[in-house]
C-alpha cells in the first residue's frame, strides 16, 4: 500500500469510493469543482492509499480554519477494511495538522452511520454529544 497526498487527479476514483461507502453523506459540495478547491486551500493535509493494483484503497479528507482542523471523507473500501489502513490515513492527516500548529480537529457522522460511530470510537475519538450542529445556506 502506498499512502500520499491526494490530489485533484484522484477525484474520480475517490467519488466512486465515497458513492460506494455505507453512511457516506455526498451532495452538491462534492463536486469535482469543490473538492479541488477544498484540497488547493489546504494543501498537503488530505491523503490517499493507493492499492497493489493502482486503484485508491481510502481516502481522508482534512483541513482546517487556522484554529481547529477538519476530517471529511475517511473512508476506505470493503476488500480493504481491518486493514489499518483508515487509522493510518487519519495519522497522517493529525500528524500533518500539528505541524501547521492545530491542536485539535473535529469531525461530523450521520447519526445513523453505525460503522462509523464504531471506527471513530475504536480509535480514541471522543463522541461530543454537547455540542448541536446548526447549518444555513449561504
Amino acid at each position: 500500500m502506498i499512502y500520499r497526498e491526494m490530489t485533484k487527479e484522484d477525484y474520480d476514483a475517490a467519488y466512486r469510493l465515497w458513492e460506494n461507502t455505507a453512511g457516506m453523506g455526498l451532495s452538491a459540495a462534492d463536486s469535482r469543482e469543490e473538492i479541488v478547491r477544498f484540497l488547493e486551500r489546504n494543501g498537503g493535509l488530505s491523503h490517499v492509499c493507493i492499492a497493489p493494483d493502482g486503484g485508491i484503497a481510502g481516502t481522508a479528507l482534512c483541513g482546517h480554519d487556522g484554529r481547529r482542523g477538519f476530517l471529511y471523507h475517511v473512508a476506505v473500501g470493503g476488500q480493504y477494511r481491518g486493514k489499518g489502513i483508515g487509522r493510518k490515513l487519519v495519522a497522517r492527516c493529525l500528524e500533518r495538522l500539528r505541524a501547521e500548529g492545530i491542536a485539535k480537529c473535529h469531525l461530523m457522522v450521520i447519526e445513523s452511520n453505525a460503522d462509523g460511530q464504531r471506527f471513530w470510537s475504536g480509535i480514541g475519538w471522543e463522541l461530543r454529544d454537547s455540542i448541536l450542529l446548526y447549518s444555513h445556506s449561504t
